[in-house]
């Protein structure tokens, strides 16, 4: 984060950050789920790519603004250990989840006459939030868990390494690699999420949104809805702490 540029700016680029991740990677998902489309039945290494660019691409343009971290889960983790500002965490949250629901909606709006041809609730609900295999909150609390621990301590030592100090573009390539990893070996329990706005700011569009805009739109399934924003929430203080009091 570069603290001399305006705060507006920085809230900005996190808003922009966290709707290309919601449109990269959620758009891939809709490619990959929803009838009609050209990629449709892709297959989840599609997806992983999907959202592995999807966090690389803003990681690379607002890094070295706003930190991007485009993750309240990482805003909340950076704070608890001293690394970051605890008044700005509100209003990084704030631009986080309203840039996850903004990029969704580009997603609803683009793809709305594929929306219209998935009869399948679970396929259109994919396509806004994660949904456990098993259907599973403990088995999705765990592999969320151990994500984003793996996610938030391994962001921290690329950008930290003495081989990337001075080479901070590739730290942030080498991070959307990390979740390119992470969705192909945790992904197949739950999606995974590994950040609350990725999650919740596409749920809260999936709730709010009328049947006449998604005809196969079923439940938001809020049951299991806060698996995904308190696990990787304790996942950004256990793995933001554990590189800090190692290497820190």
């Amino acid at each position: 984060m570069d603290p001399s540029v305006d705060l507006w700016i920085r809230l900005a680029c996190e808003f922009i950050g966290t709707a290309i991740l919601i449109i990269i990677g959620n758009g891939t998902v809709a490619n990959v789920h929803l009838k009609g489309s050209k990629g449709y039945r892709g297959g989840w290494s599609l997806i992983a790519m999907g959202y592995g660019l999807g966090v690389m691409i803003p990681a690379m343009m607002f890094g070295g603004i706003s930190g991007n971290h485009i993750n309240p889960a990482f805003t909340l983790g950076l704070a608890v250990w001293g690394l970051f500002p605890w008044h700005l965490v509100p209003l990084y949250w704030l631009a986080q989840v309203l840039g996850a629901m903004a990029g969704q909606l580009a997603i609803v709006v683009t793809h709305k006459p594929y929306y219209d041809r998935t009869d399948n609730p679970e396929d259109v609900l994919a396509t806004f939030s994660t949904i456990n295999s098993a259907h599973s909150r403990r088995n999705g609390f765990l592999s969320e868990t151990l994500g984003s621990v793996i996610l938030f301590s391994c962001a921290l030592a690329l950008v930290n390494s003495p081989l990337m100090r001075e080479e901070q573009g590739v730290a942030h390539l080498g991070i959307g690699f990390l979740v390119w990893a992470l969705v192909v070996g945790l992904g197949g329990p739950t999606g995974p999420a590994l950040n609350p706005a990725r999650d919740l700011g596409p749920r809260l569009v999936h709730q709010l949104l009328p049947t006449s805009v998604l005809h196969a739109k079923g439940g938001s399934d809020w049951r299991y809805g806060w698996v995904p924003v308190a696990a990787p929430l304790l996942g950004g203080l256990l793995g933001v702490g554990g590189w800090h009091l190692l290497l820190g």
